[in-house]
Protein backbone atom coordinates (compact mmCIF):
# COMPACT_ATOMS: atom_id res chain seq x y z
CA UNK A 1 0.00 0.00 0.00
CA UNK A 2 2.87 2.38 0.78
CA UNK A 3 4.35 1.93 -2.71
CA UNK A 4 0.99 2.84 -4.25
CA UNK A 5 0.89 6.07 -2.21
CA UNK A 6 4.48 6.84 -3.17
CA UNK A 7 3.70 6.37 -6.86
CA UNK A 8 0.61 8.63 -6.59
CA UNK A 9 2.67 11.29 -4.77
CA UNK A 10 5.42 11.14 -7.39
CA UNK A 11 2.89 11.42 -10.22
CA UNK A 12 1.20 14.38 -8.50
CA UNK A 13 4.55 16.12 -7.95
CA UNK A 14 5.52 15.43 -11.52
CA UNK A 15 2.25 16.86 -12.84
CA UNK A 16 2.53 19.92 -10.60
CA UNK A 17 6.03 20.70 -11.85
CA UNK A 18 4.92 20.25 -15.48
CA UNK A 19 2.37 22.99 -14.96
CA UNK A 20 4.47 25.31 -12.77
CA UNK A 21 5.45 27.58 -15.67
CA UNK A 22 3.76 30.97 -15.77
CA UNK A 23 2.55 32.15 -19.17
CA UNK A 24 2.95 35.76 -20.27
CA UNK A 25 1.26 37.33 -23.28
CA UNK A 26 3.41 39.63 -25.38
CA UNK A 27 2.32 43.27 -25.17
CA UNK A 28 2.31 44.28 -28.86
CA UNK A 29 2.37 48.00 -28.01
CA UNK A 30 5.67 47.58 -26.14
CA UNK A 31 7.45 44.88 -28.17
CA UNK A 32 9.42 45.80 -31.28
CA UNK A 33 12.07 43.57 -32.82
CA UNK A 34 14.56 45.93 -34.44
CA UNK A 35 17.59 45.31 -36.61
CA UNK A 36 20.54 47.07 -38.16
CA UNK A 37 22.93 46.38 -41.03
CA UNK A 38 25.82 48.19 -42.62
CA UNK A 39 24.82 50.24 -45.67
CA UNK A 40 27.77 50.10 -48.12
CA UNK A 41 30.20 51.13 -45.39
CA UNK A 42 28.59 54.58 -45.39
CA UNK A 43 26.12 54.28 -42.54
CA UNK A 44 24.07 51.80 -40.55
CA UNK A 45 20.46 51.31 -41.63
CA UNK A 46 18.03 50.48 -38.85
CA UNK A 47 14.53 49.14 -39.04
CA UNK A 48 11.91 47.46 -36.91
CA UNK A 49 8.75 45.43 -37.12
CA UNK A 50 5.69 47.19 -35.73
CA UNK A 51 3.44 44.14 -35.15
CA UNK A 52 4.48 41.28 -32.89
CA UNK A 53 2.48 38.69 -30.96
CA UNK A 54 3.19 35.60 -28.93
CA UNK A 55 3.80 34.11 -25.53
CA UNK A 56 6.60 33.49 -23.08
CA UNK A 57 6.41 30.72 -20.48
CA UNK A 58 8.75 30.80 -17.50
CA UNK A 59 9.26 28.39 -14.65
CA UNK A 60 11.80 30.28 -12.59
CA UNK A 61 11.99 27.56 -9.93
CA UNK A 62 12.89 24.87 -12.49
CA UNK A 63 14.86 27.40 -14.59
CA UNK A 64 13.07 26.48 -17.79
CA UNK A 65 10.76 28.20 -20.20
CA UNK A 66 9.59 28.65 -23.75
CA UNK A 67 9.29 31.53 -26.20
CA UNK A 68 6.91 31.56 -29.18
CA UNK A 69 6.89 34.83 -31.13
CA UNK A 70 5.21 35.73 -34.44
CA UNK A 71 6.20 38.86 -36.36
CA UNK A 72 4.06 40.42 -39.08
CA UNK A 73 6.61 40.84 -41.89
CA UNK A 74 4.41 43.45 -43.59
CA UNK A 75 4.89 45.73 -40.54
CA UNK A 76 8.54 46.26 -41.57
CA UNK A 77 9.52 49.90 -41.03
CA UNK A 78 12.83 51.56 -41.91
CA UNK A 79 11.36 55.03 -41.53
CA UNK A 80 11.86 55.53 -45.28
CA UNK A 81 8.70 54.79 -47.25
CA UNK A 82 10.50 53.93 -50.51
CA UNK A 83 12.81 51.49 -48.72
CA UNK A 84 9.87 49.97 -46.83
CA UNK A 85 8.07 49.33 -50.12
CA UNK A 86 11.15 47.82 -51.81
CA UNK A 87 12.11 45.67 -48.80
CA UNK A 88 8.67 44.04 -48.87
CA UNK A 89 9.10 42.86 -52.49
CA UNK A 90 10.55 39.57 -53.73
CA UNK A 91 14.01 41.27 -53.83
CA UNK A 92 14.15 41.09 -50.04
CA UNK A 93 11.51 39.94 -47.53
CA UNK A 94 8.84 38.93 -50.09
CA UNK A 95 6.06 39.57 -47.57
CA UNK A 96 3.36 38.42 -49.96
CA UNK A 97 4.86 34.92 -50.03
CA UNK A 98 6.23 34.98 -46.44
CA UNK A 99 3.82 37.12 -44.38
CA UNK A 100 5.27 36.16 -41.00
CA UNK A 101 8.57 35.49 -39.31
CA UNK A 102 8.68 33.37 -36.15
CA UNK A 103 11.06 32.75 -33.29
CA UNK A 104 10.59 29.61 -31.20
CA UNK A 105 12.86 28.66 -28.35
CA UNK A 106 14.54 25.31 -27.86
CA UNK A 107 15.77 26.24 -24.38
CA UNK A 108 16.23 29.17 -22.03
CA UNK A 109 19.53 29.46 -20.19
CA UNK A 110 19.45 30.92 -16.68
CA UNK A 111 22.24 32.67 -14.81
CA UNK A 112 21.29 32.32 -11.19
CA UNK A 113 17.58 33.08 -10.97
CA UNK A 114 17.41 35.20 -14.13
CA UNK A 115 17.05 34.14 -17.77
CA UNK A 116 20.29 35.04 -19.58
CA UNK A 117 19.93 33.56 -23.09
CA UNK A 118 17.45 31.91 -25.41
CA UNK A 119 18.48 29.20 -27.83
CA UNK A 120 15.92 29.03 -30.57
CA UNK A 121 15.06 28.95 -34.22
CA UNK A 122 14.24 31.93 -36.39
CA UNK A 123 12.06 31.31 -39.43
CA UNK A 124 12.43 34.15 -41.91
CA UNK A 125 11.76 34.22 -45.64
CA UNK A 126 10.69 30.55 -45.44
CA UNK A 127 14.03 29.40 -43.98
CA UNK A 128 14.57 28.17 -40.41
CA UNK A 129 17.98 28.56 -38.74
CA UNK A 130 19.24 28.56 -35.15
CA UNK A 131 19.64 32.00 -33.58
CA UNK A 132 20.70 32.59 -29.98
CA UNK A 133 19.47 35.70 -28.20
CA UNK A 134 21.37 37.15 -25.25
CA UNK A 135 19.11 38.61 -22.58
CA UNK A 136 20.85 41.83 -21.55
CA UNK A 137 18.20 42.95 -19.07
CA UNK A 138 15.26 41.18 -17.40
CA UNK A 139 12.84 42.43 -14.77
CA UNK A 140 9.39 41.55 -13.45
CA UNK A 141 7.16 43.73 -11.27
CA UNK A 142 3.48 44.11 -10.43
CA UNK A 143 1.73 46.07 -13.19
CA UNK A 144 0.32 49.18 -11.47
CA UNK A 145 -2.96 49.16 -13.38
CA UNK A 146 -3.56 45.50 -14.28
CA UNK A 147 -2.42 44.10 -10.89
CA UNK A 148 -0.68 41.18 -12.59
CA UNK A 149 2.98 40.38 -13.02
CA UNK A 150 4.57 42.40 -15.81
CA UNK A 151 7.93 41.36 -17.22
CA UNK A 152 10.28 43.11 -19.57
CA UNK A 153 13.51 42.20 -21.28
CA UNK A 154 16.09 43.54 -23.68
CA UNK A 155 17.60 40.89 -25.92
CA UNK A 156 20.14 40.94 -28.71
CA UNK A 157 21.59 38.60 -31.29
CA UNK A 158 22.85 38.46 -34.84
CA UNK A 159 22.59 36.43 -38.02
CA UNK A 160 23.44 36.56 -41.70
CA UNK A 161 20.46 37.50 -43.85
CA UNK A 162 22.08 35.55 -46.70
CA UNK A 163 21.51 32.37 -44.65
CA UNK A 164 17.79 33.11 -44.95
CA UNK A 165 17.88 33.69 -48.71
CA UNK A 166 17.86 37.50 -48.46
CA UNK A 167 20.97 38.33 -50.41
CA UNK A 168 19.92 41.57 -52.12
CA UNK A 169 22.81 44.00 -52.53
CA UNK A 170 25.55 41.76 -51.13
CA UNK A 171 28.46 42.22 -50.81
CA UNK A 172 28.00 46.01 -51.08
CA UNK A 173 25.46 45.88 -48.26
CA UNK A 174 26.61 43.66 -45.42
CA UNK A 175 24.67 40.44 -44.94
CA UNK A 176 25.34 40.59 -41.18
CA UNK A 177 22.30 41.74 -39.22
CA UNK A 178 22.30 42.77 -35.56
CA UNK A 179 19.09 42.33 -33.61
CA UNK A 180 17.88 44.38 -30.66
CA UNK A 181 14.56 43.30 -29.21
CA UNK A 182 12.63 45.04 -26.50
CA UNK A 183 9.85 42.91 -25.12
CA UNK A 184 7.19 43.38 -22.48
CA UNK A 185 4.65 40.77 -21.46
CA UNK A 186 1.78 40.51 -18.99
CA UNK A 187 1.08 37.37 -16.99
CA UNK A 188 -1.96 35.55 -18.35
CA UNK A 189 -4.96 35.22 -16.05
Amino acid sequence: MKIKHLIVALLAASAASAFAADTYNIDPSHTFPSFEADHAGMSVFRGKFNKTSGTVALDRAAKTGAVDITIDANSLDFGIEGLNKHAKTADMFDVEKFPTATYKSNSIVFKGDVPAAINGELTLHGVTKPVTLTINKFKCIQHPRLKREWCGADASGQFSRADFGIGFGTPTFSPEVKLAIQIEAIKAN
